[in-house]
Order: C-alpha cells, then structure tokens, then sequence
C-alpha cells in the first residue's frame, strides 16, 4: 500500500487510501523549527493488527530523519511504540 503525505495548515499527515478511501492516518503539528507532535494514529476497524499504524509512523520518522527533527510522542500509539523500539530514540522528544 502506498503512503501519501500531506502538509496542513499547521502540520500534515501521512495516509493510506484504497478504493478512493482513507483506511489509515498519522497527523502531526509542528511545534517549532526543531520539533513536531504526533498527535493521533487511526486506522479502519477492519484493518487493525495488520501493521498499517506501524508502516504510518515509520514513514513519519523518516520524514523527522530527513527534515533533521524530533518527534514528540503525544499519540498514545507512537508513546508505546517509542518505548519499545530504541532504535527510535534517535527522533524521540521525550528522552533528554
């Protein structure tokens, strides 16, 4: 499935759509010129446990890598998988 990405008014977000619909989404602010907050994951109900929310944020981190910024994991979702990935902690706000 392709991942799309698109900027907002003051953030963006990555998607995943099939058939013309939106089954996956990862939004993000951007707080200031250094750091950006994940602040919600959503995936279709019927979709869930498939890995969508995993290849979402995956594609936000490398977006954080490339653009040289941290991640603030306000999301309940990425907080978790933050916690258990170190190799993550690269990009992760959080950790001081």
């Amino acid at each position: 499935m392709q991942i799309e990405h698109q900027n907002t008014k003051h953030g963006g977000v990555f998607y995943i759509e099939r058939d013309q619909a939106r089954i996956a989404e990862i939004t993000y602010q951007q707080r200031d010129a250094q750091t950006m907050i994940a602040d919600h994951t959503w995936v279709d109900p019927l979709l869930r446990g498939k890995g969508l929310a995993r290849q979402l944020l995956d594609a936000l981190v490398s977006f954080a890598r490339e653009k040289h910024l941290k991640i603030i994991p306000q999301c309940s979702y990425v907080d978790v998988i933050f916690r258990r990935d170190p190799s993550l902690a690269d990009v992760d706000a959080s950790i001081l």
